[in-house]
């Protein structure tokens, strides 16, 4: 089992950066891919990213893709999302997941683990 805590949320400009960090406990973390979701008012939980557990494969959802960079230290249990050129529909509550599912998993239902979420919004 993993426990999962996001942090790096906040309010931005439109255009402006963010990096959110997601801290794993347990030491295990390398088995799991890792992924952020994120869910906007009155929307759907969607996914944003995913990371294999090597760190060697990534994958992006086409709204984020060119803008956003996942990535994962091993070594410190800790995985990432740079957020550059936000735009205001990306503001949402960002959700980082873990997932047994090999080598990455895109949808929300194959995600086993899940973090108590972090606001990011972005003003217009």
């Amino acid at each position: 089992q993993v426990q999962l805590v996001e942090s790096g949320g906040g309010l931005v400009q439109a255009g402006g950066s963010l990096r959110l960090s997601c801290a794993a406990s347990g030491r295990t973390f390398s088995s799991y891919a890792m992924g952020w979701l994120r869910q906007g008012s009155g929307k759907e939980r969607e996914f944003v990213a995913a990371i294999s557990w090597s760190g060697g494969n990534a994958y992006y959802a086409d709204s984020v893709k060119g803008r956003f960079t996942i990535s994962r230290d091993n070594a410190k249990n800790t995985v990432y999302l740079q957020m550059n050129s936000l735009k205001p529909e990306d503001t949402a509550v960002y959700y980082c997941a873990a997932t047994v599912y090999r080598p990455i998993a895109t949808t929300r239902d194959r995600y086993n683990y899940w973090g108590q979420g972090t606001q990011v919004t972005v003003s217009s």
